[in-house]
């Protein structure tokens, strides 16, 4: 009867423990993330839509409603913070009189919450304007001439309106609250399911290795 020496042995079951743990480590969940940046909306049948459409591209029609909002969201879309008031474009342009060859644009500026903003600043309140433009102006003319100055990156990005925020365009803010609030809705949970299922597995494979193990030291020699 041959024996398997212990150091082998030893080194068959770390090699099996390794397995489990990387694929646990590795299927950990990456760190969410924001990005705090002026997101662009339409009014539409009395709800803010997401616009498709870049501000430079996109022309709006006489009457029509931009919002825009700053805010820590996700990369666009309609996960994305709207706007909080709402587009009422007579309320907004009632004091801009129509004029031949010119079309009136209404548009409502949400400056966010002190949480959105850049460390130092503080929102503004937020406002409306009614450009008079002409008919074929796009929304980035729209807003140049109703709410003033506007910053752009190297790339074309809108990063500030109305001179805010004074600095950053499109920073990366890493989501810390994500873990925790899943926490908070299942208190006292325990373990994930993941890491019982992984332990499982660790447990089944080690008892599988000392198996494997006995069975060749007790194996005859042929």
């Amino acid at each position: 009867m041959t024996r398997v020496p212990r150091r082998t042995a030893a080194a068959l079951l770390a090699a099996v423990l390794a397995v489990p743990f990387t694929l646990l480590l590795g299927a950990a969940p990456a760190q969410a993330a924001g990005y705090r940046y002026w997101s662009f909306w339409k009014w539409s049948n009395s709800a803010w839509t997401y616009q498709q459409q870049g501000p430079t591209v996109y022309v709006p029609q006489d009457g029509g409603v931009d919002g825009w909002r700053f805010a820590v969201s996700p990369d666009g879309g309609q996960d994305a913070a709207r706007p909080t008031a709402a587009g009422d474009f007579g309320a907004i342009c009632a004091a801009t009189p129509a004029q031949p060859g010119r079309k009136r644009v209404a548009v409502v500026l949400d400056f966010g919450t002190a949480a959105d903003a850049p460390s130092g600043e503080t929102p503004p309140a937020p406002r409306t304007a009614c450009a008079a433009v002409p008919a074929t102006a796009s929304s980035a003319e729209v807003l140049a001439a109703a709410l003033p100055p506007l910053r752009y990156s190297a790339g074309g990005l809108l990063c500030a309106i109305a001179g805010y925020p004074r600095t950053g365009c499109g920073d990366t803010v890493p989501d810390a609250g994500a873990a925790t609030a899943e926490h908070a809705d299942h208190p006292g949970s325990g373990p994930s399911l993941g890491l019982i299922a992984g332990g499982a597995l660790v447990a089944a494979l080690a008892g599988g290795a000392v198996w494997q193990a006995r069975r060749r030291r007790n194996r005859p020699i042929p």
